[in-house]
């Protein structure tokens, strides 16, 4: 049975996907501009709508975590259940959001197997549960495995196996950029380009090869490199970079899952979440 903590550490998780999806401009990713796009505007609002399909699922985690009480296999396996039949949902919304889900799930039932942890050690956690294996997995490696194994990236088991290292700087960009007086926009928006800096991310390896990815790596650094959003040069090199992807129509997707995760992290703990709720 669900409490009001699990549906308080869902609400949470999903909220910080949809505030990643209300970031603009974010190079290569879909945003808010998009509703005034034609021909991309189905496209954004199925990401936000199916973005809200995931809160039964990771509620679902969240008490299977509380239950089992310890990041065990069984708690892994069970994790894996969920997490599949939330992607078909996902999928009858719209769907979109599989890399997030994969972070956002591990985090929630993280937290929820602690709920006085503070993010770092919430990730340390999720690190333990996903070093399980999940043995009812299917056995047809799925996309992501294949160019992880093609090209040596991490890809999005490596990240939670390493403890979500991008999600832990893009916290500490977050915390770095807002002591500077920067908007709450802008450190998102360079922790966002924080993770694309160095991100193995597989949906580019895929798409682009890691030509392309480097590219896209090096585009992120120069933002950065330039003063950051905040500034007038980080934000001129930003609009040059936003364009440069969206036109070449390569999509950093990876990247924006782990800032959900950062976002999520960022708002824990989750007494004060319940207490909201």
């Amino acid at each position: 049975m669900q409490s009001r903590e699990d549906e308080a550490l869902a609400r949470a998780a999903v909220d910080a996907l949809t505030g990643q999806l209300a970031l603009a401009p974010k190079p290569g990713l879909p945003d808010p501009r998009d509703l005034a796009a034609r021909t991309t505007r189905v496209d954004h609002r199925a990401l936000r709508w199916s973005a809200k399909a995931l809160t039964p699922g990771l509620a679902a985690m969240a008490a299977a975590a509380r239950r089992t009480g310890e990041p065990t296999p069984v708690l892994r396996a069970e994790l894996g259940a969920i997490g599949r039949c939330t992607e078909h949902s996902v999928a009858l919304a719209g769907g979109g959001h599989r890399g997030a889900l994969w972070a956002l799930g591990l985090l929630v039932a993280a937290a929820a197997l602690d709920p006085r942890a503070g993010a770092k050690d919430v990730a340390a956690t999720a690190k333990r549960i996903a070093a399980h294996p999940d043995r009812r997995a299917p056995r047809r490696p799925s996309r992501g495995s294949s160019i992880s194994a093609k090209y040596g990236a991490a890809g999005a088991r490596g990240e939670a196996k390493a403890g979500f290292p991008h999600v832990r700087r893009a916290l500490d960009t977050l915390a770095t950029t807002r002591a500077t007086g920067a908007t709450e926009t802008q450190a998102r928006l360079d922790a966002l380009l924080t993770v694309m800096s160095t991100l193995q991310d597989t949906e580019l390896l895929h798409a682009v090869g890691p030509l392309g990815l480097r590219q896209v790596q090096a585009g992120a650094r120069g933002v950065l490199e330039a003063g950051g959003t905040a500034t007038p040069a980080g934000a001129e090199a930003l609009a040059a970079f936003d364009t440069d992807l969206h036109t070449r129509a390569w999509s950093p997707r990876g990247s924006a899952g782990l800032l959900a995760g950062a976002l999520f992290l960022d708002s824990l703990p989750v007494g004060s979440l319940a207490r909201v709720a």
